[in-house]
């Protein structure tokens, strides 16, 4: 499902507009990206929480070559599925 698909199943599923389901959606994901930014974490019960990983520096080696590579420490947005989620994909 792409960003339009998910518009149009929003302004379906609630009754809003193709426009406000549009806000909504702009909105929402500008809330977690400013959250998971700053270091906090979104838990949205039985669905699943978003939060950041810290990565430290290392060392790998590149398969090509053979030739070591340093990778700098980074931070990555990981989510974690909730039980309910969990049980209706298992289904």
């Amino acid at each position: 499902m792409n960003k339009k698909e998910l518009l149009q199943a929003l302004s379906q599923k609630t009754g809003m507009t193709n426009q406000d389901a549009k806000k909504a959606v702009e909105a929402f994901t500008e809330i977690m990206s400013d959250t998971l930014v700053s270091g906090g974490k979104i838990q949205l019960v039985g669905f699943g929480s978003f939060e950041t990983l810290s990565r430290g520096a290392r060392t790998v080696r590149n398969p090509r070559t053979g030739e070591p590579v340093e990778v700098p420490a980074s931070r990555t947005p990981v989510f974690k599925a909730g039980k309910i989620l969990k049980d209706a994909v298992k289904r």
